[in-house]
């Protein structure tokens, strides 16, 4: 039984060595006598990777039509068991002005977090053969049975028909998704799923590169102008990378499909250069604990990935089909409210101010979700000064738009279309 699971910032991992399977690791693998960098990957039947009639219509399951590059990084993920609030956070009269970091550690350890047993491994690659030849893919590799379980598998199985569902609706797929190309299974039981490669940056690296350059900024003197113009920049790209989140949010939802593991690691980025935020196309990828949602699936209360989620949307109260998939649904735009506080905050604060974990905690259990409330504690640092004004645009509109997406009841919380045409994104910035 698969608790609810959220996923791990990318670790990017150095490599100059080009990955070679081994020769009983991949049916008929060989390496390519022309370029040691690259492997053909042969196959003499069909993988075994289960798709749909639709799904082998449009994807590629033979093995011979990739070429593996290199190891280019890994990621996992934790699994979040259990919660409880800090029992201070109960006391009448607390004065949350005196809320430190070491109080925010303390939340943290009222947590069971445990390392989940599902390592995926990424691979640069291409497509050797047929008429997406030369296209660029990152190849994302699932764990065996004998190394994970059957939890990879089950993952690897859920991400694959969820995105092929996703690319055969006849409107098209949005542009905000990541597309995936193929899928194949070797013999050692790892699922690999090929998608097109559209960036190697995630929203964490951009994250993180923005808050180093606070960091450098605050050492250097910049004119007034410039530096109105270093953050018009940014205040922009991020609009534009949250705009496009909530887009290929909204897709998945007018389509019965829920994410239910949003974060800033599952946004591929093209770019992370803030003066081409006009050319930045966010996506949404790590479909693999997605929730079908159409009615007929709501009665599956045993379904290894809707679960947690079903028995949560019990405890707020929501029993109905109708109302399960309307707590889904708020579920998802409760977690992209989280992601919208992260990126108002880490690439407006020099680094190592701030960080994800501390500012779900401070949001959650210093201040219970009110948010007006963590306006005023954050006024009185002005290290966050920056991201303050963020969230102050259009007369307040960034503070209105993340309290009603961290509503506390599901019921409040607005759609991804309402919150895509929320005045903070519409006219925040001219």
């Amino acid at each position: 039984m698969l608790p609810r699971l959220c996923q791990t910032a990318f670790s990017s991992i150095s490599s100059s060595e080009p990955f070679i399977p081994s020769s009983h690791s991949l049916r008929g693998g060989s390496a390519n006598k022309y370029n040691p960098y690259i492997v053909f990957l042969r196959q003499p039947h069909p993988s075994p990777l289960s798709c749909s009639s639709t799904c082998r219509a449009c994807l590629m399951t033979n093995p011979a039509y990739f070429q593996v590059g290199r190891l280019i990084g890994s990621y996992g993920f934790i699994n979040v068991t259990s919660y409880s609030g800090p029992q201070s956070q109960s006391m009448p009269g607390i004065d949350h002005s005196l809320v430190g970091a070491a109080d925010i550690g303390e939340q943290l350890r009222t947590q069971d977090v445990g390392e989940g047993s599902v390592k995926i491994r990424l691979y640069e690659g291409r497509v050797a053969q047929g008429p997406l030849r030369g296209t660029s893919v990152v190849f994302k590799v699932y764990p065996g049975k004998r190394a994970a379980g059957v939890e990879a598998d089950m993952m690897a199985a859920n991400e694959l028909n969820t995105h092929a569902f996703l690319q055969s609706v006849p409107t098209g797929i949005s542009q905000n998704l990541s597309i995936l190309v193929g899928g194949f299974e070797t013999t050692t039981g790892e699922q690999w799923l090929a998608f097109r490669n559209d960036g190697k940056f995630c929203a964490v690296d951009y994250a993180k590169i923005a808050s180093e350059k606070m960091s450098e900024d605050s050492q250097t003197f910049w004119n007034g102008l410039e530096a109105k113009e270093k953050i018009r920049h940014r205040r922009k790209f991020i609009l534009k990378l949250l705009h496009g989140t909530m887009v290929g949010l909204a897709f998945m939802h007018k389509h019965d499909r829920l994410h239910q593991s949003l974060g800033p690691s599952s946004i591929t980025l093209n770019t992370v250069v803030e003066k081409e935020a006009v050319y930045l196309i966010p996506r949404l990828r790590d479909l693999a604990f997605s929730v079908n949602i159409r009615y007929p699936e709501l009665d599956d209360v045993h379904s290894t990935f809707s679960l947690q989620l079903w028995r949560r949307a019990a405890a707020a109260g929501a029993f109905s089909h109708v109302e399960k998939r309307a707590f889904g649904i708020a579920d998802d735009i409760y977690e992209a409210g989280l992601l919208f506080a992260y990126l108002a905050f880490i690439p407006f604060c020099q680094a190592g101010i701030m960080d994800s974990l501390s500012l779900r905690r401070l949001l959650e259990n210093t201040f219970q979700l009110d948010i007006e409330a963590a306006r005023e504690y954050c006024l009185a640092d002005d290290r966050l000064i920056a991201a303050i004004r963020f969230l102050d645009l259009g007369d307040g509109a960034g503070w209105d738009l993340l309290q009603a997406m961290l509503n506390p009841d599901y019921q409040k919380r607005p759609t991804a279309e309402a919150v895509i045409n929320h005045q903070f994104f519409t006219g925040a910035i001219s």
